[in-house]
């Protein structure tokens, strides 16, 4: 059976396009909605062209309250009936409240290689480490920000002279082939972790 995806994003949606671009032909899984916090989100007017269902609950009147903003997002979602959520640069932390009921069917692409460099300012910190390499890994979402078992991963040599600007754009070149790559494999019921580069 075919499977409905949420896609969560909160920007241009690069990597929205790209899994939504990737559910074709003899894939297991197809776009049911994409979900910005955020009404003026590049990757939703793209979407409206594309005719895909949109849904946008601004964070801005919540303010203080995750549990209300959380709510207002699974009644959003609730319609499009989804069987998985992919988080697709969506810049809001989800509380334990809304990601457990979602255990197992949630991912979340994260630019670095986990569990190195959790959270905001992966390239810079990266670079500041002295690291060699660097990329961005696919993972299950637990309550703990970015945690949860690994679905893939792909690497990119860091090199001299790097910026973070110009480690980011080589790293989102790999977002785009492992995201897609590993949303077909989880959609199908395989967890096998995808390793590219």
């Amino acid at each position: 059976m075919t499977k409905r995806v949420a896609i969560f994003i909160s920007g241009g949606g690069s990597n929205m396009r790209a899994l939504v671009d990737s559910m074709t032909g003899d894939h297991p899984a197809r776009p049911a909605v994409i979900l910005s916090n955020k009404e003026d989100a590049g990757g939703i007017a793209w979407a409206r062209g594309q005719g895909l269902a949109t849904e946008v609950v601004d964070h801005r009147p919540f303010a203080g309250d995750r549990a209300a903003f959380e709510t207002a997002l699974a009644q959003a979602l609730a319609p499009h009936a989804p069987d998985i959520i992919c988080l697709a640069g969506f810049m809001r932390v989800l509380t334990a409240g809304f990601v457990t009921p979602w255990s197992g069917r949630m991912i979340n692409i994260h630019p670095s290689l986990l569990p190195k460099y959790r959270g905001l300012h992966t390239h810079a910190r990266a670079l500041e480490a002295g690291e060699t390499e660097h990329g961005c890994t696919v993972h299950e979402v637990t309550p703990e920000l970015d945690d949860g078992p690994i679905l893939g991963q792909a690497r990119v040599p860091i090199q001299e002279g790097d910026t973070p600007d110009s480690l980011a754009a080589r790293v989102l070149v790999e977002e785009h082939r492992l995201y897609p790559a590993v949303l077909r494999r989880f959609a199908a019921g395989d967890r096998r972790p995808v390793w590219l580069g």
